[in-house]
This record gives structure tokens, sequence and C-alpha cells, in this order.
């Protein structure tokens, strides 16, 4: 899939800066930076990192965050944050990705929590019906407190805004889980050739 816009190939030097530190983290620049970002005044930029970084601070557990936002993201047929999770996922225990590629069965699969799968229906409600019913409420409060209803509540929403940025432009999956496995396979193998080898491949 090709984006509607084509990539910023000459930023501002703000820009300059988060176009090197992505390639360090991720092996590219990506388009939700490169496509958007790179436009924006760099306010905007500033306040993508904030919505993420208030993450750490919801009651929820991450693990659940996770599958929320990969659901919403699901219903929302927003390929690069399905692809970014998997990615963040495979950072992670081996648990979280199994569940993950589960998760179009979470309503039926041993691998999900009754909470879970509470959690799982009023996100899927609310994004796809942009409504709720009492009886998915009724079933979210059996779970959660009235706090992490309102930590549900912002991952929804939040992951809507990364989700519509990336659908209106045309951005689709950038293949970071495919970059992520490559950067492990040069690491492996400077590893085992020596320090040498870790400066060749780390330019």
């Amino acid at each position: 899939m090709t984006a509607y816009l084509a990539p910023v190939e000459k930023p501002g030097l703000m820009m300059k800066m988060v176009y090197v530190l992505t390639r360090r983290q991720v092996g590219k620049v990506t388009e939700p930076i490169s496509v958007f970002a790179a436009r924006m005044p760099i306010a905007f930029g500033n306040f993508y990192g904030k919505v993420s970084r208030l993450d750490k601070k919801l009651k929820v557990p991450k693990e659940t965050a996770m599958l929320i936002r990969e659901q919403v993201a699901s219903v929302n047929t927003c390929l690069w944050c399905m692809d970014a999770a998997r990615w963040f996922a495979m950072k992670g225990p081996e648990e979280n990705l199994v569940r993950l590629d589960a998760l179009s069965d979470y309503r039926t699969s041993p691998l999900f929590s009754d909470a879970d799968r509470a959690a799982l229906d009023y996100a899927t409600e609310l994004t796809s019906a942009k409504e709720v019913t009492p009886e998915t409420i009724d079933r979210l409060k059996r779970h959660y407190s009235e706090r992490e209803i309102c930590d549900i509540v912002w991952l929804v929403a939040s992951e809507h805004l990364y989700n519509m940025t990336n659908v209106g432009l045309g951005i689709g999956s950038e293949g970071l889980c495919e970059l992520n496995a490559q950067h492990g396979k040069k690491a492996s193998k400077a590893a085992n050739n020596g320090p040498r080898a870790v400066s060749a491949t780390s330019r």
C-alpha cells in the first residue's frame, strides 16, 4: 500500500533528529513520521508521543491495554497499528504474541479470561457501533473499577487517533516485524563474530 502523500525526504532540524532516533529504534523512518508528523508543527508530534507515554499511568494491566489497542486497530483496519502492536509484543513475553495471534477468537479461546472478554467486547462495540449497550457496560463493571473503565475508554479513544491518522493518509503495514527479525539476526551474527562485527553492523 502506498501512502496518499509522499514521505518527506528533507525534514526540518528537529525532525531530522526524530528520523535518526527512529532509524536506530526500528531500522527505518516510519511513515506516520515521514508522511504525517514531518508536515505538521512539532507540537503535534510531541502530543502523539505523550499519548503513548500516558499508557504507563493506567491502572489496567499493560497486557490488557495491548489487547484492547490491537482489537480497536483491527476493527478500524489500521494495518500499520496492527503491525506495530506485534512489533512491540515480539519484545516481550512470548505469551503476548500468542494471545495477539488468537485475538480474533477471544470469545472462545481459553487464552482469554472473562475480564479480557468483557474489555474486548466493550472495545469492539464502542469502536464499531459508536455506542455501548447497558449489558456490555454491566459486564465490564463486574471485572473493572470505575478508574479502570475510564482507562479502557481512554485506550479505545486514543487508539482511534492513531488509526484514523494512518487510515486517512493511506499508511499501511511497513513490515516492522520483519525488520525486527532482521535486526535480531544481525545482532546475533555480530555477537558470534566479536566486537569488530558489532561495530560494522551498527553503522
